[in-house]
């Protein structure tokens, strides 16, 4: 909007507070203050949402990769053919035979329940997210040949395990004697302790060589299924379709999205919601702006009849307000992105420095799956958030300076 240079002078006349209009400022500065908020929230909370899909996608397809190809009974006997024609596919990366069996494991009278994963040994150690999250001892101590394993950090503190110490692992499937089926207990030690951030994972997994998984689950040359990474976790579908067809009698493929589905839905639902919800917020800030416009134009009612018997024409006032009101709302906007990225910035300091103070546990893992405050800034979000708050702030000015243009001199200046 192209101003004049005296609409401008008007412009900022009316912006600054003068003689006897101080309340007047003060309710713009309620809505310049109201905006920030508004803005600062959806940036933060939008961030958050996004920062907590990111990790659960990294987290979870790091560990799980992209899809696993299980046998019908949960078990792959013939799997080294499969593992072969998974690896000719197109843009398949990786293809990898892997054991998972729920367990029960003790130490000095704790019980948990794990979740065993068998691997071959080169890929534990290849692992990025296994390898670069061990906070003790070390995966050179796994061997094929022996009895240690590694743990997750949560497990670890369970059942107060530490480096060297022994686990003990509980299977059902065990020797079948003439009194029953005689439960197989191994003990293990720990030779690594990693934490990947994820709690549930932290908490339950671990880790062992295949050979021993094979030896202690009684799998003898079989595997429990085939973990497949791509080139993109998004067409994971599309890459898998042809070896989907040519498994079909043999195994199922469930893709990242399949075996976590309801809680991606579940994210995308209160993703949409929250931005929603919180755009209202906006909304009812920019109302402030209309009123606060609207409360200006009333006390310079004189002003502007003044003005009009000076030759100011109708759409001159009327560009001066939308000007008032769109520079409140863009000061307003500014604050809010400054505002949402200094908090996204010390955001786990925020919530440790609250928990400290209130004494409460607002970010406690077990609940909120992640062991810290995630954050992850989408600038087309920021884009979209800022053009929203921009054309309510416009809109808002609308009604106001309309009413401000339609002045009569006449009616103002007939007494004067």
């Amino acid at each position: 909007m192209i101003l004049t240079r005296y609409e401008r002078m008007i412009a900022r006349r009316y912006l600054l507070p003068r003689k006897g209009e101080g309340f007047v400022f003060v309710i713009a500065g309620v809505s310049l203050f109201a905006v920030m908020l508004g803005v600062a929230a959806l940036i933060i909370v939008m961030s958050v949402m996004n920062g907590f899909r990111a990790e659960l996608i990294e987290k979870v397809v790091g560990l799980n990769g992209h899809a696993v190809i299980q046998g019908y009974g949960s078990r792959l006997d013939d799997w080294q053919p499969i593992v072969a024609q998974a690896r000719r596919t197109p843009g398949v990366t990786q293809a990898l035979p892997l054991i998972e069996q729920p367990l029960m494991a003790t130490h000095e009278g704790r019980v948990e329940a794990i979740l065993l994963r068998g691997l071959e040994l080169p890929d534990i150690r290849n692992n990025a997210l296994i390898r670069d999250h061990v906070v003790a001892g070390s995966l050179d101590s796994l061997r094929s040949d022996g009895n240690t394993v590694a743990i997750g950090s949560r497990l670890a503190q369970l059942l107060g395990l530490s480096v060297g110490s022994s686990i003990t692992i509980i299977s059902p499937q065990g020797r079948t004697t003439a009194f029953g089926t005689v439960p197989r207990i191994v003990d293990y030690q720990v030779g690594a302790i990693f934490e990947v951030g994820l709690y549930d994972y932290d908490k339950a997994y671990v880790l062992m060589p295949m050979q021993e998984a094979q030896n202690f689950l009684m799998y003898g040359d079989s595997v429990g299924m085939v973990e497949v990474n791509t080139t993109d976790a998004d067409r994971v579908s599309d890459i898998l379709a042809p070896l989907q067809a040519s498994l079909a009698s043999r195994a199922v493929i469930s893709d990242w999205r399949s075996l976590n589905s309801a809680l991606f839905q579940a994210l995308q639902v209160e993703r949409v919601a929250m931005f929603v919800i919180l755009s209202i917020i906006v909304l009812v800030a920019v109302f402030n702006i209309g009123s606060s416009l609207a409360m200006l134009g009333r006390m310079k009612a004189h002003d502007i009849a003044i003005l009009r018997t000076m030759g100011a024409a109708r759409s001159s006032v009327l560009r001066i307000f939308v000007t008032l009101g769109v520079t409140i709302g863009i000061l307003g906007i500014v604050s809010g992105l400054g505002v949402g990225e200094l908090f996204l910035y010390f955001r786990q300091g925020i919530v440790d420095g609250v928990q400290a103070l209130s004494g409460q546990n607002y970010w406690n893992p077990e609940v909120r799956i992640l062991t810290q405050l995630p954050s992850k800034t989408d600038p087309t979000e920021v884009m979209a958030i800022v053009a929203v708050a921009l054309v309510l702030s416009f809109l808002a000015t609308l009604l106001p300076a309309w009413k401000a243009a339609r002045t009569d001199p006449v009616q103002v200046l007939r007494y004067e």
